[in-house]
């Protein structure tokens, strides 16, 4: 990967963005900033047991070191706040950043506007992996053996969904959305069917929940293992960042400026998919969100992966933590499978995305 001059803000790139940022970056970072601490404070805030904000950052703050905050709540109120919300809300926030660096990372490693994790057979994939090991109790590998099965199942999706897109000459934008979604419907499909077939109900309720994307239940245990995943997968991305944006330009001319453009493509393509199989051993197969951030993002940002990568990490975990929000109460007490709910969002603009590259 060696370099002469980075692309210029005059390249155009697949999605029609240019690579120079529309808005000022620093303000683009504190207003995502703040949208990620109003959605996570709202998130703790909002239950069965309603905490006032200044309660919950009264607890987060006396946690911190006691002399920050004097205590006048409940025990079961800090109870809750710190076992029970706390680890939700940042999971869903670690959930909705993977994706979107997942999302955006694909786009350009496949020059396709249309690029999700979950429309290109990867959520998919690892849902597979997750439910074989859920349903036919495998562990060997420990607590180890749910996520490698995930990141597994997610490579090898991602692999078939590439050598058909590539089968008979270039990849096309047709032949990428086809191969994805063919893949996507029968590994659906083999999920399905191990869940049917289980003689375990209680294991055919949890390879259920993966399939429908959902984080309750989560402790502080479950956080760490994606967390890690995510913060390094997206620093490797932001040090990738150079050659991203030549891949943007084309292969040819990414390669002329002496990117090895198999080789990348191939490691990257490693890297994604172990953050997607990490997260969605924790969370299940949640779509749409790596399809709508970074569209959002190249307005405010232009797209720039050095730009673009760190403001498309906190849209997404402000997203999905205000989505799971909405799946905890819109019908409580009862929840909703938080998936369902960012496939009835992205499922019109995906149309909108379809309808608008075809009109150009």
């Amino acid at each position: 990967m060696t370099g002469t001059a980075e692309p210029r803000a005059s390249v155009p790139v697949a999605t029609g963005v240019r690579l120079r940022a529309r808005v000022p970056y620093p303000l683009v970072l504190v207003l995502l900033g703040a949208l990620v601490t109003a959605a996570a404070t709202a998130g703790i805030a909002a239950g069965s047991v309603r905490v006032p904000p200044d309660q919950v950052w009264g607890i987060l703050l006396h946690r911190l070191h006691p002399a920050l905050a004097e205590p006048f709540w409940s025990p079961v109120r800090e109870t809750i706040v710190m076992d029970v919300r706390l680890p939700r809300v940042l999971l869903c926030g670690v959930v909705g950043a993977g994706l979107s660096v997942c999302g955006m990372a694909l786009q350009a490693l496949v020059r396709n506007p249309l690029a999700d994790p979950m429309l290109l057979g990867v959520s998919s994939g690892a849902t597979v992996g997750a439910v074989l090991v859920v349903v036919f109790h495998v562990a060997w590998f420990g607590v180890f053996s749910l996520p490698l099965a995930a990141f597994g199942g997610a490579l090898l999706a991602l692999v078939l969904v590439y050598l058909l897109a590539r089968s008979g000459g270039r990849m096309t934008t047709v032949r990428l959305v086809l191969a994805g979604v063919a893949t996507a419907e029968v590994l659906s499909a083999v999920a399905g069917y191990l869940v049917i077939t289980s003689d375990d109900p209680r294991a055919a309720d949890a390879a259920l929940r993966w399939m429908l994307g959902g984080l309750a239940g989560t402790t502080w245990t479950v956080l760490w293992i994606p967390a890690a995943a995510v913060l390094a997968g997206t620093a490797v991305l932001l040090g990738l960042s150079r050659p991203l944006n030549l891949l943007l330009a084309g292969e040819e001319a990414a390669a002329a400026l002496g990117l090895d453009v198999h080789r990348f493509r191939a490691a990257l393509f490693v890297l994604v998919a172990l953050m997607i199989g990490t997260i969605v051993a924790v969370s299940g197969s949640i779509g749409f969100v790596g399809l709508i951030m970074p569209h959002a993002v190249r307005l405010m940002t232009g797209a720039d992966h050095r730009r673009a990568l760190p403001a498309a990490a906190l849209l997404g975990a402000a997203f999905l933590i205000l989505t799971d929000l909405a799946a905890r109460t819109l019908i409580s007490p009862e929840e909703i499978p938080v998936g369902i709910l960012t496939a009835l969002v992205g499922g019109p603009f995906f149309l909108y995305l379809m309808r608008r590259k075809a009109a150009r």
